[in-house]
């Protein structure tokens, strides 16, 4: 269900309304009225700021982007950088909802200017992508949070909105994003989950390698939109292409221009962990585990759980069971103080450490940790099958 949201959400502009105007509108300025997304000053002038967001020092980056919306105050632009920041402040751990009302209000905010352009100037290429960008991060955020109507409703406006013929060489590789993420899974989605083919016959075909080609056009070639089609582009070649030394690159590129990020830091520790190289990987989980002891903004339990997994996994197959032992308790640690008892890394963590304590004799705390495995994990889950057969061993 959440990839055929995200095929209905990520691709488009709406044509429906803001339910509340949230902005007052008068007449835009002959400044207002030119292209800013094209504005060669105004990217630079920006570009610090949007390098702060992503590398989440947000203060900075909303400093800059006030600035703007007081340049440009009837222009959705600022508002939808505010709300971008408010986005990527809930990105490292989907679950928390307090940047929720923020990001809300900035995305209605961007609507309710863009539409305003729009009503003025039908073939207005920049309001069509900001309604597209603010109505598509509004329905993701409804996907994350299970609003499943919501986010289908608004997704079939999306498509809607897709239709409408639009000159897009205006924007350049602005517009590519939205095409792309379509062309990309209009395809995969029907290839993937055969039940929604009834559904999606009616929609636009769509082109895998022609969707992957445009993203990496936006990746390279954009300037507001380079580094969300990265993020994709990542995501799309480590879980869907089996492109593991692709979304590496991808992900070493983002972590090193982003240090300070915790998204794209643990990111590039999966793939470093994925294609088994260990070296960087120590380096590199230690990394995030020393930024979530000194309280840096993003780095918390989710992020502690992947570093230590993969620490703990590396230190085992190395039978380095010290070590091994002690980041596969600090995982425990982590997903208990996110409530994420039933995950995977959990699990595993429990069977290695069952496993240890059995190779070292320990039989009763071996069945100790086999028995919190079956506790947590669904009888379906890989590791709570292998935690009855230890115990049926024993």
């Amino acid at each position: 269900m959440r990839y055929l949201v995200l095929l209905l959400l990520m691709v488009g502009g709406f044509s429906a309304s803001a339910q509340t105007q949230l902005v007052e509108a008068p007449e835009l300025s002959a400044r207002e009225k030119k292209l800013l997304l094209m504005d060669m000053t105004l990217q630079m002038e920006t570009a610090e700021a949007i390098n702060h967001m992503y590398n989440f020092k947000f203060a900075k980056a909303e400093q800059q982007f006030r600035w703007i919306r007081q340049k440009y105050p009837h222009h959705p632009l600022p508002y939808f950088l505010m709300g971008l920041s408010q986005w990527w402040k809930i990105m490292p751990n989907i679950e928390e909802e307090r940047y929720d009302g923020p990001f809300m209000l900035y995305m209605d905010s961007t609507i309710v200017l863009a539409e305003r352009i729009l009503a003025k100037d039908a073939d207005n290429a920049e309001a069509r992508f900001f309604l597209s960008g603010a109505w598509a991060f509004k329905s993701r955020l409804h996907s994350e949070r299970s609003n499943w109507r919501k986010a289908a409703v608004t997704g079939k406006k999306a498509l809607e909105y897709l239709d409408m013929k639009t000159e897009k060489q205006e924007l350049g590789s602005e517009f590519l994003f939205g095409d792309g993420l379509y062309n990309y899974y209009a395809e995969w989605v029907p290839k993937n989950y055969p039940l929604l083919k009834p559904i999606l016959m009616f929609f636009p075909s769509g082109d895998q390698k022609r969707g992957i080609q445009q993203l990496k056009d936006v990746a390279q070639n954009a300037f507001y939109t380079r580094t969300e089609a990265q993020y994709y582009l990542m995501r799309i070649l480590a879980l869907d292409e089996n492109k593991p030394y692709e979304a590496l690159r991808i992900s070493e590129y983002l972590h090193k221009t982003y240090p300070d990020n915790p998204y794209f830091h643990r990111y590039y520790a999966r793939m470093l962990y994925t294609t088994g190289q260990y070296t960087k990987l120590e380096e590199v989980a230690k990394n995030i585990l020393h930024k979530i002891d000194s309280r840096m903004p993003g780095y918390e339990a989710i992020s502690g759980r992947y570093a230590a997994f993969y620490l703990g996994q590396m230190y085992d197959v190395l039978n380095r069971h010290v070590e091994a032992r002690t980041y596969f308790l600090r995982v425990i640690a982590f997903a208990k103080s996110s409530n994420d008892l039933d995950s995977g890394y959990m699990l595993y963590s429990l069977l290695a450490l069952g496993d240890m304590a059995k190779e070292d004799g320990d039989e009763k705390l071996a069945k100790r940790y086999y028995k919190e495995v079956k506790k947590y994990g669904s009888r379906s889950h890989g590791a709570h099958e292998r935690a009855r057969a230890k115990l049926k061993e024993m």
